[in-house]
């Protein structure tokens, strides 16, 4: 069997360095061949970020002394606040907070709520439960100190219609004088829904700021930044959050996370983030200026190599009977790719050959194990330059049925593509798909 895209030299790296086998390539190289439109559409949003994202650094006058650092308490350290400029121009907002020091996606949220919230305001996620590591923040789950239910905070969840959509008429039913902040968890998480999409969040803002135009709209936008021409604040988020080792650093940047939105909001969460009176005007940021500036400067190609690779993994494991989440041919919010697989071996075979295409721990086996912030064992194949960066090929899953694998990143398209063939040929050769598909 001789595939028809890749030369022999190709083959025989992925054959003989790889151990894969040939029927496994030509099945990935036949169902590649059905996706290129779908690339294609990837490549305008692609286009059009990476001109938006110039544009705010060239909007910046962003310069080569503009990564010279400070050192002790960080002040006037122009490169950081060029940093938070870029990021407010990129992302339409009236300012930014952009800190090397924000540990996580969940601790940049955490932030946002804590800063904003008061004691007897109310919160409501209009998009289901949050994360489970969110929940442990809210005081939902768990027994953690510090929640913010413990500082008398409130909170409610409007779940998703039966189609996976945001219950707009439940939602305004809910919303009362007390409500200060509404939630909205763009990306899919450890769910089997779809991601929220610019369309529906435009809709669902503009219903609820025409019923009430005080309660401040929140995005979470892990997983989402550049996979649409425009973002949450570009149609009326007030207040957004993300992680600097998702979409926005490329790659790039070491650790950090970033809240953008309404300048007032951002005074506040400044305040905890620091101290109150010492806000936005403190904190290092350890040379990392440039890495996080080059990472978003390549942000915009990046996502789009990892969701060419993500619709790659959903033709391939669709056709094989898989139920897969989001569809091929639908419109993407985020960058993850869930598969059903109904057993806990599939699972594990499927991280470790993600595990075993990386470029870093390659050799590692990855096992379910305690996580902090999570109920159920998770499994986590990631071998990447960055710790725990999720932009880099990766896949994770909870152990627990229906046994979802959330697959997500990928520097390159070519290496995700090699990390689903890895993942293809563990099941295939341990006899847990249907090898006369591959035939």
């Amino acid at each position: 069997m001789e595939t028809k895209n890749m030369d022999k030299d190709t083959i025989n790296i992925l054959c003989k360095q790889f151990s894969l086998k040939e029927e496994v390539i030509r099945y990935v190289e036949e169902k590649e061949k059905l996706i290129k439109e779908n690339l294609s559409i990837i490549d305008k949003n692609k286009e059009y970020n990476q001109y938006k994202v110039i544009e705010g650094m060239q909007k910046a006058r962003l310069s080569s002394t503009d990564f010279y650092w400070t050192t002790g308490y960080g002040y006037d350290d122009i490169g950081r606040d060029k940093v938070e400029e870029i990021y407010s121009y990129v992302f339409n907002t009236e300012d930014a907070l952009v800190r090397p020091t924000i540990a996580s996606g969940t601790h940049a949220i955490t932030l946002t709520l804590s800063g904003i919230l008061r004691p007897n305001d109310e919160l409501i996620s209009i998009t289901g439960s949050p994360y489970e590591t969110l929940q442990k923040v809210i005081g939902t789950k768990g027994n953690e100190k510090g929640t913010l239910c413990e500082f008398g905070i409130s909170y409610k969840e409007i779940p998703l219609d039966n189609d996976g959509h945001i219950n707009i008429d439940q939602v305004l039913k809910n919303i009362t004088e007390k409500t200060k902040l509404i939630l909205i968890q763009r990306s899919t998480g450890y769910s089997d829904r779809k991601a929220i999409n610019i369309s529906e969040m435009n809709n669902v803002i503009r219903k609820i700021k025409e019923n009430n135009d005080k309660v401040i709209i929140m995005v979470d936008n892990c997983y989402g930044e550049f996979l649409e021409k425009k973002e949450p604040t570009d149609i009326g988020a007030d207040i957004m959050a993300g992680s600097l080792i998702k979409n926005p650093g490329g790659g790039l940047a070491l650790s950090g996370g970033y809240i953008v939105g309404n300048k007032d909001l951002i005074e506040l969460i400044a305040n905890r983030s620091t101290a109150p009176g010492l806000g936005k005007d403190c904190g290092l940021t350890f040379g990392m200026t440039r890495s996080i500036l080059q990472g978003l400067f390549l942000a915009p190609h990046i996502v789009s190599e990892a969701v060419k690779g993500a619709i790659l993994m959903a033709a391939v494991y669709s056709s094989l009977g898989f139920k897969v989440i989001p569809n091929v041919d639908d419109l993407r919010s985020d960058i993850i790719q869930g598969i059903e697989f109904n057993s806990r071996k599939r699972i594990l075979e499927f991280c470790k050959g993600i595990q075993s295409a990386s470029p870093v721990d390659s050799y590692f086996t990855p096992e379910p194990s305690d996580m902090p912030g999570y109920e159920d064992q998770v499994i986590m194949a990631a071998g990447g330059f960055i710790q725990g960066s999720s932009i880099e090929l990766s896949a994770d899953a909870p152990i627990r049925e229906p046994y979802y694998a959330y697959y997500q990143g990928g520097l390159t398209y070519e290496h995700c593509k090699l990390g689903i063939m890895k993942s293809l040929n563990n099941l295939y050769e341990e006899n847990l798909i249907n090898k006369d598909k591959l035939v």
